[in-house]
């Protein structure tokens, strides 16, 4: 098994730059690394995504179409 130990400053910027020099393989094994770790949402986070959902749910009006969004950006 290939091992790298780093400790160094860097900024997003540079990190990004540095993952970007990793070959697709090993930057495939980052991103997993990444989004595999077991995430703990707050509850308090959950349940405004749950409001949110059930106001699009009973009251679809009132979203914006993305594309006309966008386009205002």
């Amino acid at each position: 098994m290939e091992t790298i130990k780093l400790n160094i400053d860097l900024n997003v910027n540079q990190l990004i730059e540095a993952a970007k020099q990793l070959s697709p393989k090993d930057r495939l094994k980052l991103n997993d690394a990444i989004w595999n770790h077991d995430m703990v949402i707050p509850i308090e986070h959950q349940k405004i995504v749950l409001e949110r959902m059930a106001k699009a749910k009973t009251n679809p009006e009132r979203l914006l179409d993305w594309d006309e969004v966008s386009k205002a950006l």
